[in-house]
This record gives C-alpha cells, structure tokens and sequence, in this order.
C-alpha cells in the first residue's frame, strides 16, 4: 500500500502525463512490458564468468595471468552516487 501510494505521489509531482497513463496501467501490461524491457539470454555481458569474491576473482586472474576487473558502487541502488 504504502509503496503504490508514494509510486503514485513521486508519479504526480514529477510527470502528472505519466501519472494519469500509469494509472490505466493493468498488471497484464504491465507483465508484457516488464517481459519486452528484460535483456536478451545472449547478452555479452552474460557471458563473462563473473565472481562475487575478490579473491577467487585474483587467483583465477593470476593463474590466467590476466587483469583484475572490478565493478564497484555505492549509495541507492536506484540513484547510484
């Protein structure tokens, strides 16, 4: 409830066009977009053998003798700072 609610009212402040259109929005749109938005099977970046450790990622480079690539953040994971 609370998250349609604040949804609705960030919706209306920011883009009352879009507020009224979201509105009219079904969950089975809302499916079918959600689907159409997904990326591919085949994407590339898919195909890397990301590690979540650091160091299994090192040991498996030092062996490979290859960089070290590593993807930080931090912050909101809707507002990346």
């Amino acid at each position: 409830m609370f998250r349609t609610n604040f949804f609705t009212i960030a919706l209306v402040t920011i883009c009352p066009i879009a507020a009224a259109q979201a509105a009219d929005l079904t969950e089975k749109e809302f499916r079918r977009l959600h689907a159409e938005l997904q990326p591919s099977k085949d994407a590339l970046w898919r195909t890397v053998p990301w590690k979540t450790s650091v160091l299994d990622a090192q040991q498996i480079a030092a062996k490979q003798n290859k960089p070290l690539f590593i993807w930080a953040m931090d912050g909101h994971p809707l507002g990346c700072t």
